[in-house]
């Protein structure tokens, strides 16, 4: 079992059905926080069906852009050979 998922997430053969999973999981995401209701919300947005997947992905992309400027033009990446 733990065999053929290390298989799906790891071998090529089977991009473009994780990429077809993630549009599904995205989707469901999206299409469920339209059936939660919201009776009381503290700000304007959280009232915007699908903000908090909108908002949750752009965070994870900043963060990533970030944390890669931060790597490599603040010094913290090094050259393979660096320490030969």
């Amino acid at each position: 079992m733990i065999a053929r998922l290390v298989n799906f997430f790891g071998d090529d053969h089977y991009k473009r059905a994780r990429w077809v999973l993630l549009g599904v999981v995205l989707a469901v995401i999206v299409i469920a926080d339209f059936l939660v209701p919201r009776p009381h919300v503290d700000h304007i947005w959280e009232a915007i069906p699908g903000w908090s997947a909108v908002f949750g992905f752009i965070s994870c992309v900043v963060i990533i852009f970030v944390s890669k400027f931060i790597g490599h033009s603040g010094g913290i990446m090094r050259d393979e050979d660096y320490y030969d």
